[in-house]
Order: structure tokens, then C-alpha cells, then sequence
């Protein structure tokens, strides 16, 4: 059996909200290359949530349904960023000096 902390944590969630874990000795399989994929997108639709985001902060006309609507989308960027940044924290936890984290 895998220790809990070799485990992948996967960019997305399973029902209910639940975490997917990955655990597998091909860290290039077709599932890692999609979690790396996925990973990459997250990372820069954060970016442009957070160039948007200063833009209607600083906008004075912005409505409060403007402002809900930014707050939710940052909600959920903060989420998937936590995600990505608890996975590789665990990768890199999990790897041993002079292999590649994944």
C-alpha cells in the first residue's frame, strides 16, 4: 500500500467535494500529464483573475453585484491555487534529493 503522503493530490474533486489522490511509480502517465495540464491552467486563470480583479476594485461605478461576483470567482481560484500548492508541497515532501518531484 502507498503511504499517504506519496499520494498526488489531483486537481479536482471526486463527489461530494471529496479529494482525488493519484498513486502510481509513472509520474509521466496519461493521469499525471492531465493533473499537470490542469495545474497550468488554474495557475493562469488565477493570473488573469487577479489582473481583473484589480481593475474592478479600483473602479468606484463598480456594483455590489460586481463585487459578489469578483469574490466568488477569487473564492474559487483560491481554492484550486490551495489545491496545487498542497499537491506539489506533498511531491516535493515525498521525493528523495536527486529525483525529479514529479
Amino acid at each position: 500500500m502507498t503511504a499517504p503522503n506519496e499520494l498526488r493530490l489531483l486537481p479536482w474533486s471526486g463527489p461530494d467535494g471529496k479529494p482525488c489522490y493519484l498513486s502510481t511509480d509513472d509520474w509521466g502517465g496519461y493521469v499525471s500529464r492531465l493533473a499537470d495540464n490542469i495545474e497550468a491552467v488554474q495557475l493562469g486563470s488565477a493570473a488573469d483573475l487577479l489582473g481583473q480583479s484589480a481593475e474592478t476594485l479600483d473602479d468606484q461605478d463598480a456594483t455590489l453585484e460586481e463585487m459578489r461576483c469578483l469574490a466568488k470567482e477569487l473564492t474559487g481560484a483560491l481554492r484550486d491555487i490551495l489545491r496545487v500548492a498542497t499537491s506539489r508541497g506533498h511531491l516535493l515532501a515525498a521525493s528523495e534529493p536527486g529525483e525529479p518531484a514529479y
